[in-house]
């Protein structure tokens, strides 16, 4: 490899170097096309931006100003409604004159009626307390359930405390009614309420001679940023209602859009609308043309430089591809063969040789470690003797002896014998299902002694599938964690141990399905064992589920499969599926 030389103090870069190659392609091509691209088009797309927003923002500003103005006629009406009008000073006279206190209730109908036809509100309301007389004047594309909606509000902030100066500070607040809003305006006094509220949609009628597009929108939003109409729009793109409304911004994923506001100084909302970023660019002709004229002149240059960085780049890199998706593939021993290339690609070639060469001797170094550790914790698990079991046991055959049940002490005797036998066999990787299966019989007899009356154990098994090798203690390990946690002196428990040839995988497997009427897993625990970790409470480290997952995981890779549930109604399942032929080089059988 031809070394750097300096000159002058300075590192000289070599003419085969990978990265010379590069910034002249660079320089050649992108530097000048992307310099001149993004200087033109975010200067223009800057100013049209500023034009576009600021033209939008007149037209919020006028409109929302007429909104106000709107608003402030009524506010000035039911002031002074409240203030002046004589039939509102009457309906204090509820108590003392009902004549006159009825006769104010129907003119001060008539007034608002008079008055909804100048105004865009959907409805005027009246509504006095101690005479519980509620009147409304609506309009006619108001519907029953809305003006039914009204009524239960004004009758429920009746029995607020809240004065009639908050109440008129207040101004016009924004109420949500089901998948509509709502502006309501309610002034109070002397128990009687008054007061205007109109429905957010019939105020965008208007909205549409705002230029915004077919894919813009123009919407109400409330001070918490919740949209009052169109909320598919803000939802489906993903429009930030939450920025400064002094000053334009861009907003959502997908489509972009130029979001101009609009505060209102009459309520809790403001008016938003966002001008899509394709239509802005409508406006740029000349840019455009420019933008489509530098890519086709660019066009010339591209097969000279794409051949020059195919022989260069493409190629070298194509083959360290090649040899990656062999590898990925489980052949590790892929080489990249010597050919002519970059002074970089010689290196990387050589370095990737080298360190396959190295990963295939680890691998192997790591499997035959994994598979001693697992069998060292194999013995550990036949090796190890639970305390309480063997306590347990001793205290039966101690009350066996008391009783003089020769029989029995005989019979707990040969299983005990025949239970540590099993567990110091030697070290096998597999044993035979029928095997495994007369050692769990042993084991629950030993229990059954135990717990006389309360454990009830099922077994069945084909004859054909009795000689089929398995990990040995896999049934056994989740047996023993039933005795463990299921079975009690409450009520009987019944434990089934089902083996069946299993057919829904790719070959020959033996499905073997363990299941108790206990209490089932703790939700904590199922989660842990799902996830093939080690499970560690106040009692200790429980090696033993996690143990059968790592051995059938190292003896089987994926073509064994282990899962755990809490059944129906009650109690745990676990369902293991393994191979009926198992690679025998990983074991002893």
């Amino acid at each position: 490899m031809a070394a750097k030389k300096k000159i002058g103090g300075i590192p000289r870069i070599s003419w085969n170097s990978i990265r010379f190659k590069l910034v002249i392609a660079v320089l050649l091509i992108l530097v000048p096309l992307i310099s001149l691209l993004m200087y033109l088009s975010d200067y223009a797309v800057h100013v049209v931006r500023n034009q576009i927003a600021e033209s939008n923002k007149n037209l919020l500003s006028l409109y929302m100003g007429q909104i106000d103005n709107s608003l402030q006629v009524v506010d000035e009406y039911l002031i002074g409604l409240v203030l002046e009008d004589a039939d509102w000073k009457d309906l204090r006279y509820f108590a003392e004159d009902k004549d006159r206190y009825y006769l104010a209730i129907t003119r001060l109908s008539n007034k608002i009626t008079n008055i909804l036809s100048y105004q865009p509100i959907d409805g005027f309301f009246i509504y006095s307390v101690p005479g519980d007389d509620y009147i409304e004047a609506v309009s006619a594309r108001t519907t029953f359930e809305e003006r039914q909606y009204v009524r239960t509000y004004i009758e429920q902030a009746s029995k607020t405390d809240a004065a009639p100066q908050k109440l008129y500070q207040n101004g016009w607040i924004v109420q949500r009614f089901q998948a509509n809003y709502y502006l309501f305006r309610l002034l109070k006094e002397n128990d009687t309420f008054v007061g205007a509220w109109i429905k957010m949609d019939n105020l965008m009628m208007p909205l549409r001679l705002i230029n915004i597009g077919e894919k813009g929108a123009s919407l109400f939003v409330t001070d918490r940023g919740e949209p009052m109409v169109n909320p598919d729009f803000v939802y489906n793109n993903e429009i930030d209602l939450n920025q400064d409304l002094h000053n334009f911004y861009l907003t959502g994923t997908d489509n972009r859009y130029l979001a101009v506001a609009e505060h209102s100084s009459k309520g809790n909302f403001s008016l938003f609308a966002f001008i899509p970023d394709e239509k802005i660019l409508e406006n740029l002709p000349n840019l455009r043309k420019i933008i489509i004229f530098i890519p086709l002149g660019s066009v010339i240059l591209l097969p000279i430089c794409f051949l020059f960085l195919r022989r260069s780049l493409m190629i070298p890199i194509n083959r360290l591809l090649q040899a990656m998706k062999r590898i990925r593939d489980g052949n590790l021993d892929v080489r990249i063969q010597p050919f002519p290339t970059s002074n970089e690609f010689q290196i990387v070639n050589d370095t990737f040789n080298n360190m396959m060469s190295q990963i295939q001797e680890l691998k192997n170094n790591v499997y035959e470690e994994q598979l001693n550790k697992q069998k060292a914790e194999l013995q550990h698990l036949q090796l190890q003797i639970n305390p309480h079991f063997y306590m347990n046991s001793l205290n039966i055959l101690y009350t066996l002896a008391r009783t003089k049940n020769i029989a029995l002490m005989e019979e707990m005797s040969l299983c005990l014998i025949q239970y540590f036998r099993y567990m110091f066999k030697s070290n096998l990787t597999y044993v035979a299902l029928n095997d495994e299966l007369k050692h769990v019989r042993n084991y629950i007899r030993i229990q059954e002694l135990r717990f006389p009356d309360y454990l009830k154990c099922d077994i069945e098994a084909p004859e054909f599938l009795l000689p089929t090798p398995v990990p040995p203690l896999v049934i056994q390990t989740f047996v023993e964690n039933t005795i463990k946690h299921a079975v009690t002196m409450d009520e009987p428990i019944l434990l089934s141990i089902r083996v069946e040839l299993h057919s829904c995988s790719e070959e020959p497997c033996l499905l073997i399905r363990i299941r108790d009427t206990g209490k089932g897993f703790n939700d904590d625990v199922l989660k842990e064992i799902r996830k093939s970790m080690r499970i560690v409470d106040e009692e200790g480290d429980h090696i033993g589920i996690w143990n059968v997952q790592q051995r059938l995981r190292l003896l089987y890779q994926n073509r064994a499969q282990i899962s755990f549930a809490n059944a129906t109604p009650s109690g745990a399942e676990v369902e293991i599926v393994v191979p009926l032929q198992p690679d025998i080089r990983k074991g002893e059988f």
